[in-house]
């Protein structure tokens, strides 16, 4: 795979899965726009890891869950470079609870920052990547929005919605030569995952057929593969990454 010449957005790259991506998009020769919301020296770091990496990187704090933001974004990034060739909706975050104890707020949060985000910054790049008739659209999801999950009714919710917006945008954006697909982690050992019960992780790695968590790194090669040209056949698919987890 080569991103030589290639300009890519990762959203919520200061950290986990984002770095990762991040890492690996440069590691292949990518320009990565750094996005993060409020870690300047977490997104520093990942810049520097993309740099070290092979890559190139540029940091832009920007909420992916706000209009504005995203839009001054990407111009940011247009004015710079010209296009956006890839864009990893990855910003993501958790607020666990019952849906009994649930609250609003949290709802309102969890479903704004892990699919309005993604949304408001397809959107944004859906004329760039119409216009130079090329574009790689990667959406993390995950198989809490496959198969729900008790406790994560607003998360699995999120994830579940950004199955259906994958399909969608493959559905509006396939004849302009832009794909969109989506990766599904499982149980990946990062700072959303690592204060989980120990009940809980212990039911989980009993489920992965692997019998061990993922790593960062494992999503981030699977991103690439589907943001690369050797994916060019491939749109509209949700691919899991979970070590056997969740078999369909």
């Amino acid at each position: 795979m080569d991103f030589t010449g290639k300009i890519a957005i990762v959203t919520g790259a200061s950290r986990g899965i984002g770095r990762a991506i991040a890492v690996r998009l440069g590691s292949l020769g990518a320009t990565v726009i750094v996005n993060h919301r409020s870690s300047q020296a977490g997104a520093e770091e990942t810049a520097a890891a993309v740099r070290e990496a092979g890559g190139q990187a540029l940091v832009v704090q920007a909420d992916a869950s706000n209009a504005d933001d995203v839009k001054r974004m990407v111009k940011e990034v247009l004015d710079v470079y010209g296009r956006v060739d890839v864009l990893v909706n990855n910003a993501g975050t958790t607020r666990d609870m019952l849906i009994l104890r649930l609250k609003e707020e949290d709802w309102d949060h969890v479903i704004t920052t892990n699919l309005k985000s993604a949304f408001l910054c397809t959107q944004a790049v859906t004329k760039p990547m119409m216009k130079q008739r090329y574009g790689r659209i990667v959406n993390i999801s995950s198989v809490a929005g496959l198969s729900g999950n008790a406790g994560q009714a607003n998360y699995a919710s999120a994830k579940a919605g950004l199955v259906g917006l994958t399909k969608s945008v493959a559905r509006e954006l396939g004849s302009r030569g832009v794909t969109c697909n989506a990766v599904a982690p499982g149980l990946v050992m990062t700072a959303l995952t690592q204060d989980l019960p120990a009940d809980l992780l212990d039911q989980a790695r009993q489920l992965i057929v692997l019998g061990r968590p993922g790593e960062p790194e494992e999503i981030a090669n699977a991103v690439a593969f589907l943001a690369s040209d050797e994916a060019s056949y491939i749109t509209g698919q949700i691919l899991s990454v979970d070590g056997g987890m969740m078999m369909m």
